[in-house]
């Protein structure tokens, strides 16, 4: 089963303040989740400024518009998907994930399906 691990960042986040330590941490995270056969597809994504919310309108034109869908005071700043066999190792995996990027992380089983 695959599993998503999500990265929270506070709003305001500034990538470029991590440090030496953390970035190493994530880097021998991944190397440890590659080694262990884990890591399906890793990612980091641009701060939220750059995001563009669509939304359906009642005539069905659709809306732009600039900004993360969500109101909120955190935003998804990076993840990975997993190959784990059940939640419990998922939640190892993201145990692992808070301590590298000192970050609160969201694990959910991930629905993926292949292109036929």
């Amino acid at each position: 089963m695959k599993y998503l691990v999500a990265i929270y960042h506070p709003d305001g986040y500034d990538g470029a303040a991590e440090g030496e330590a953390m970035v190493r941490d994530i880097h021998a995270l991944n190397e440890e989740m590659e080694a262990a056969g884990a890591r399906f597809f890793a990612g980091g994504l641009t701060p939220p400024s750059g995001a563009k919310s669509l939304r359906s309108r009642p005539n069905g034109e659709v809306l732009i518009t600039d900004g993360p869908y969500l109101e909120t005071k955190e935003h998804i700043g990076g993840f990975w998907i997993l190959e784990a066999a059940n939640l419990d190792e998922a939640l190892a995996w993201g145990r692992k994930a808070v301590a590298a990027c000192r970050a609160p992380v969201e694990v959910r089983p991930f629905i993926f399906r292949p292109r036929s």
